[in-house]
């Protein structure tokens, strides 16, 4: 089985799918940064030292091939577009399937559509084709997601909601057995645009329906399929008409087939030109929806329960110190995920800890108090810490926060402080940042985000508290050790909004665990129609 990746990322999705058993047979990505770390470990290609790079194609750039150093330090979106000002390694020229077969194509979705749509050189009817393997079984990607998230400003006109769009017109035009889209839970939350509710994800779906797919829409966890963190997505696997009919006749899952019959109905009333209200498919979610999960062929997606949950220390605790012990997750997805060029596990890679100054350290130890206080304290001390309308100290908070020691803002320690000190330092430490905490080691961590400073450590001992490496984060997306991430580490300024360096890439990364989950989803989909 093979598939193309779009939105391809670090590699996160790529690498658990390829894991399932899934052949990569094309991907393309926007970032450069990225993309350095994708063609790093998938492809074995090194762009700095331009070794292996046969393999990497730019589809728009504002510099030349030769000027490749110039290229993965671009600013991508104004380096989009196919005009005379841009160079374009895929327009003018005629590739032969072995030359693209298992590459990566470098900038925008929206400029390859545009690319295959003029199909001047085949290159439609090559990818098509799957680069001479009869076919592609599986799209799969996940659009960026920021203005469908809940952590960020949601905005229907922001111009990355095109993005799943141009997923499905990919789709449309290549026509594989099955298409695989991953995105945030905002997604299932509705828009109020002029006074009306719009639900993204809805009209995704009939994106995908008017292109001849039978869409089935999912709300699951990461945390279900072993890895470390609580990371809710929505997930839309969807079914070419004629692979779900064979799915249909074949009959091997019940329960699935029942949930797909309302999305065969909603694909027959687009494909008569009908404009399906909200409610006629659902999203089925893992919680709610539980008995059509713990069977069959969705299985796969829910092999943990709330009982046997991976915590956050089994994922990164070994890291603490040279010498610690790693855990059986850590073994895991060191064993479990396919080495395709022979990397060497290296947990000291990305593994740099970040010098983070006396006041933020001690925001960081009150977070790690927090985790420590009961749930009324907490939230009070929260909403006064984040200026919530209201908040207030009362002496019984103070007295139950003094019960801990803390770091004053010039990195000195503050062990049973009297009331007056301990308001004066909660009055020092007050921020806008709304998304600041401690991690709790017996829990999944929260979902990573790419911010660095947005989670601390939860080791609670004198000095050690610090905001987390790449490499733990990349652990608790369930990463191996041999999977180095490239470029910058951290980004900030006017460059945060194109550049995307190492914590992003983390950050926006499928975990590897929820791919191979999904991918053997797919491949059991895949293997009953034939």
């Amino acid at each position: 089985m093979n598939h193309i990746e779009l939105f391809a990322g670090c590699g996160g999705l790529s690498l658990g799918l390829e894991t399932a058993g899934f052949e990569l047979v094309l991907a393309n990505e926007l970032s450069p940064m990225a993309s350095e770390t994708f063609a790093y470990n998938i492809l074995n290609a090194d762009l700095v030292k331009q070794s292996n790079i046969e393999k990497v194609v730019w589809i728009s750039s504002s510099y030349k091939r030769e000027d490749i150093e110039k290229r993965f330090r671009e600013n991508p979106v104004t380096a989009t577009g196919l005009h005379k000002e841009h160079y374009s390694d895929l327009e003018g020229k005629k590739f032969s399937d072995e030359e693209l077969d298992r590459s990566l194509l470098i900038g925008s979705i929206t400029d390859l559509n545009k690319i295959l749509q003029n199909d001047k050189n085949g290159l439609l009817k090559q990818i098509k084709d799957g680069f001479g393997k009869g076919g592609v079984d599986l799209i799969s990607g996940g659009p960026p997601c920021q203005s469908f998230s809940m952590a960020g400003l949601r905005d229907l006109r922001n111009q990355r909601n095109t993005l799943p769009w141009e997923f499905a017109k990919f789709v449309g035009m290549i026509q594989p057995k099955i298409a695989l889209l991953e995105n945030v839970s905002g997604i299932l939350r509705a828009f109020d645009v002029d006074g009306k509710k719009h639900y993204a994800w809805y009209e995704v779906a009939k994106s995908f329906a008017q292109v001849g797919y039978v869409p089935l829409c999912l709300h699951i966890n990461a945390k279900h399929v072993g890895a470390a963190q609580n990371r809710p997505r929505f997930i839309m696997i969807a079914l070419r008409k004629d692979i779900y009919s064979k799915f249909e006749k074949a009959n091997p899952d019940s329960k699935l087939l029942a949930a797909l019959h309302p999305s065969k109905l909603f694909l027959n009333s687009i494909a008569k030109g009908e404009d399906p209200e909200i409610g006629a498919i659902k999203c089925f979610d893992i919680q709610k929806d539980r008995q059509l999960f713990e069977s069959g062929v969705l299985s796969p997606l829910l092999t943990h329960h709330d009982e046997n949950l991976v915590t956050v220390k089994a994922a990164i605790d070994d890291l603490r110190l040279a010498g610690l012990n790693q855990s059986a997750y850590v073994d895991n997805i060191n064993n479990q995920f396919n080495n395709f060029h022979s990397l060497k596990l290296n947990r000291s890679a990305n593994h740099e800890f970040r010098a983070n100054g006396p006041k933020v350290r001690a925001r960081f130890r009150l977070n790690q108090v927090i985790n420590n206080l009961d749930i009324s304290n907490a939230s009070k001390l929260k909403s006064y810490i984040k200026y919530a309308d209201g908040a207030q100290l009362d002496k019984q908070l103070v007295t139950e926060v003094g019960k801990h020691w803390l770091l004053n803002i010039d990195g000195t320690i503050l062990k049973k402080g009297s009331p007056e000190q301990i308001t004066v330092l909660l009055q020092e430490l007050r921020t806008h940042k709304h998304s600041q905490r401690a991690l709790k080691s017996n829990r999944p961590a929260p979902a990573v985000l790419g911010s660095p400073d947005d989670t601390s450590h939860y080791y609670e001992s004198e000095g050690t508290q610090r905001t987390l490496t790449v490499r733990e984060l990349a652990r608790i997306q369930s990463f191996p050790d041999w999977y180095e991430f490239k470029s910058k580490v951290t980004t900030g300024g006017q460059s945060r909004k194109f550049e995307v360096p190492q914590y992003t890439q983390v950050g926006n990364a499928v975990p590897p665990l929820l791919g191979r989950a999904l991918g053997d989803v797919c491949m059991e989909l895949l293997t009953t129609c034939e």
